[in-house]
């Protein structure tokens, strides 16, 4: 007999197999969610989210050289734009409508690193250590960077062809069915 708070009664066959994964970054998600709360009062609190901007700004640098859209400038250095914050940017000089949704959406591939540290830190069972400290600080600003600005959304409709090809595919698949 199964008890009611039973992974498997509670949940899908999948998150109970990853739910060291998913306990490990719990106190990182929490931690973001203190960060970005406390960034949005006070620009000290910046200093908690620079691994994050460099990440951020990494994927758009490194998207940009695998597509061809020639990043000239990189910076993570806070500055005043208006009545907000801009934490960094990344220049691209040759954006073009195959490369600016790839360069401009990168960041969605920086959800990934914390996955990758809870990982490592629960292969042996899920057990804390000092260390796990140091990498919740680490981590958390990954949760808040992996998310694409508004200018880099705007960025991204350059690629508005794809939303054409993509449509089409998908017609042509449904047709062939």
């Amino acid at each position: 007999m199964s008890s009611l708070f039973e992974c498997s009664v509670l949940g899908p066959e999948w998150l109970c197999r990853h739910s060291d994964i998913l306990i490990y970054l719990a106190p990182s998600f929490l931690l973001a969610l203190l960060i970005r709360a406390l960034s949005a009062r006070h620009p000290f609190f910046f200093l908690f989210t620079v691994a994050g901007t460099i990440c951020h700004e990494l994927a758009h640098f490194v998207a940009g050289l695998l597509t061809g859209a020639r990043p000239a400038a990189f910076t993570v250095i806070p500055r005043r734009v208006g009545q907000g914050w801009e934490l960094g940017s990344v220049r691209l000089t040759r954006v073009r409508w195959y490369n600016a949704a790839p360069s401009a959406l990168a960041p969605f591939v920086v959800v990934v690193l914390p996955f990758i540290v809870a990982w490592w830190r629960t292969r042996g069972g899920l057990h804390f250590q000092w260390i796990d400290l140091a990498l919740a600080f680490a981590v958390a600003p990954q949760f808040l960077a992996c998310w694409p600005s508004s200018t880099d959304w705007k960025i991204s409709l350059r690629s508005w062809p794809y939303l054409l090809i993509a449509g089409l595919a998908w017609w042509a698949i449904a047709m062939l069915r």
